[in-house]
């Protein structure tokens, strides 16, 4: 066991209002888990978890927020800290995420497609409350909600964003996510070692606990886990043990 602890933030992805996975981010690949995610996060407070990322993947499709609703009957019916993302694409989209109960939004295709917008919301709401989408596949950075690969890798793209006051960077290697074959060290100890104050969050391919003990012995601060749960790998009991 780890002596370094890691915050275990699991997600939510939500399309229809009903909690689904993806693999590899395919639309066409869909797996619904539960119809009500409201019971799915209830479920996760009573493990003792404390955050939730909560993903609106109509929303990143229809570029535009869109399940606003479960955001905030889990907000109003939990206390978990939520950080919400898919399809925030203007001022507009935020004020109902953040009017919705989120505690905090993660920005990716916006921050690669329109760095403008992003850093003005980065200004007008503090890095606190904004968090940096780094989607990777191959080291190189991938938006709207992964259907698009760019040639920008990962670490520009962090530098970037880092000199202008970002502090939370959530990077999914999109390759592993939803695919069960272990996280990206070598991406999370980049850009550690790039970054040293950016609180990174790992997400994609966690598999089991063992994953997250060894991003823990690593110094990553949190780590996002979504099929790993809903597949059993992980059981919200060992989760629970985790946090006491």
């Amino acid at each position: 066991m780890s002596s370094k602890k890691i915050e275990i933030i699991p997600a939510i992805d939500i399309i229809g209002g009903k909690c689904v996975r993806l693999a590899q981010g395919d639309y066409e690949r869909k797996t619904v888990y539960n119809e009500n995610p409201l019971e799915v996060a209830q479920m996760f407070e009573d493990a003792g978890i404390r955050r939730l990322h909560l993903v609106d993947l109509d929303g990143a499709k229809a570029k535009h927020i869109v399940n606003y609703k479960v955001l905030e009957q889990i907000a109003s019916q939990t206390n978990l800290i939520i950080d919400f993302g898919g399809g925030l694409k203007s001022d507009k989209d935020l004020e109902i995420a953040f009017d919705s109960g989120a505690a905090m939004v993660t920005g990716g295709s916006i921050a690669v497609k329109e760095p403008e917008t992003f850093l003005s919301w980065l200004g007008k709401f503090g890095s606190e409350k904004i968090i940096l989408g780094a989607d990777a596949k191959d080291g190189m950075i991938a938006v709207s909600g992964w259907q698009e690969e760019t040639e920008l890798p990962v670490i520009d793209f962090i530098s970037g964003f880092h000199e202008k006051g970002i502090s939370k960077v959530i990077s999914t290697d999109i390759s592993r996510d939803g695919m069960l074959t272990g996280p990206a060290f070598e991406l999370y100890s980049e850009i550690m070692k790039t970054f040293s104050d950016v609180e990174i969050i790992a997400s994609g391919g966690i598999a089991s606990m063992d994953d997250i003990f060894n991003l823990a012995e690593m110094g990553v601060p949190g780590v996002i886990t979504g099929k790993a749960i809903y597949e059993g790998k992980i059981s919200l009991k060992e989760v629970e043990n985790y946090n006491l």
